[in-house]
């Protein structure tokens, strides 16, 4: 990849290398962890702000090479470095390190995300539209931004990091970016454009062009103020000892109108044997792969292929299913409940370890569906007061709500359930095992269960 990269900027780069190579594994969104970081690749540099002495900020994409760098060209970061003489004490959980050499040399650089100003420089230029080198700061022309709005970042380790503006805006900043058209964006504006209320519609987002594809980097969007997120929700309310399955059903209908609503806005297709074929050999690799990762897994093995044969036979024998673009990454935390009781689903980026142009292929609906029914499996699990039908009775309504509005039940489709369902726990027993290995057991006592042929 080439882009304008300027030799000061560069340079300002190359001093800061040593630093990067220290602060980038320990960041929660970074995926390459367990492999060495073995260098960096300026994409662009782009400085924000002009050097005043006290605060310089530069927008960084970053390619960071690991092995095997003969099949991996590495992943494609996207930074926000502030320098300063010093870090007032409130920025010290963002500190990278101090410079020792290089146009920056004795200064301390940081996240600059954590900073106000920082922070409240990208809502200006979002809010006037601004084009700084090759960043593309775009806007609805219908919905007002107000200046001056206060930034705070948010505390929660994500897979991206979010900054939010004065309880009205929140803007999602990718970290690990790629070339091509992100779902993030994407399918909020198709959805908007239906007028599906249960999305908040993008007020303005950040683009980069390179080598003439395009990057999407940052979306800004309502913050939903005093909203709870559904697996904030879940857990106080099992705490509370209190019932979930309305909530659940609420969460079914709201699933099923944007479902609804994508199935208008964007092409479907239909799924016969040709199209399933890769479909279930995508699910079979992924649980061989996850076998070599976690061999934990190996007991369970032949029962988890079953689910996907039982597949692959019932669309040999000419049944068919509709696919659709869904949310791709569906689960409680992706769901925020209004204080008016209204339910939002959010990040529809996708599974951010699978390749672009796969979280943006049509799928059956029931993927989403499987989601969020392990995500009932989770919450229940990670409380400890639990009682032992808690998931079963969500899930159960869950269901009930998602054929209230679309008039089909997923339970009414078990084979094709208990494959994405299998699916979807392979994928959460490697995630945990590398980034959270106290939570494997959550997953593992759910391949347990789908393992056998009939887990219900």
């Amino acid at each position: 990849m080439t882009e304008a990269v300027t030799p000061s900027a560069s340079t300002t780069l190359d001093s800061l290398a040593p630093l990067l190579r220290d602060w980038l594994p320990r960041q929660r969104w970074f995926a390459g962890k367990g492999r060495p970081v073995t260098g960096f690749t300026p994409v662009a540099v782009t400085q924000l702000l002009p050097s005043n002495g006290r605060l310089d900020l530069y927008h960084v994409l970053l390619r960071v090479h690991q092995p095997p760098e003969t099949t991996h060209p590495g992943d494609c970061y996207q930074l926000l470095i502030g320098a300063r003489e010093a870090l007032p004490p409130r920025l010290a959980p963002a500190l990278i390190g101090h410079v020792t050499e290089g146009p920056l040399a004795g200064r301390t650089v940081y996240d600059a995300l954590y900073d106000r100003r920082p922070a409240e420089v990208l809502l200006e230029a979002l809010r006037t539209g601004a084009r700084i080198a090759g960043l593309r700061f775009e806007r609805d022309p219908r919905q007002e931004i107000r200046p001056h709005l206060v930034a705070r970042m948010l505390s929660a380790e994500q897979s991206n990091s979010s900054v939010v503006y004065g309880d009205t805006f929140i803007l999602k900043l990718f970290r690990r970016v790629v070339p091509g058209v992100n779902p993030d964006l994407e399918l909020p504006l198709a959805l908007a454009r239906e007028g599906c209320s249960r999305v908040p519609a993008p007020t303005a987002w950040l683009h980069a062009d390179l080598d003439e594809q395009p990057y999407a980097l940052a979306v800004l969007q309502p913050f939903v103020s005093g909203a709870a997120d559904g697996w904030e929700l879940a857990l106080r309310e099992l705490a509370k000892g209190q019932d979930f399955t309305l909530e659940a059903r609420a969460l079914g209908r709201a699933t099923a109108e944007v479902h609804t609503a994508l199935a208008r806005a964007l092409p479907t297709v239909t799924l016969g044997p040709a199209q399933l074929g890769p479909l279930v050999a995508g699910m079979t690799e992924r649980l061989a792969a996850a076998v070599q990762a976690v061999p934990a897994l190996l007991p369970y093995q032949p029962g988890l292929r079953s689910a996907y044969t039982a597949l692959a036979e019932l669309a040999a024998g000419g049944r068919t299913w509709t696919a659709q673009r869904v949310h791709g990454d569906l689960h409680l935390g992706q769901c925020l409940r209004a204080p008016s009781g209204d339910w939002s689903l959010i990040d529809f980026e996708g599974e951010p370890a699978r390749p672009l142009a796969e979280r943006r292929l049509p799928q059956p609906t029931v993927r989403d569906i499987a989601g969020m029914l392990r995500s009932f499996d989770y919450a229940a699990r990670a409380a400890s007061s639990a009682p032992e039908r808690w998931a079963h009775d969500c899930r159960a309504a869950y269901c009930s709500g998602y054929a209230e509005v679309s008039g089909a039940d997923p339970r009414t489709d078990p084979v094709l359930l208990r494959a994405f369902e299998t699916d979807k726990a392979v994928y959460e027993v490697v995630y945990e095992a590398r980034h959270r290995p106290d939570w494997l057991p959550v997953p593992l006592s759910a391949i347990r269960r789908l393992a056998v042929s009939d887990p219900h």
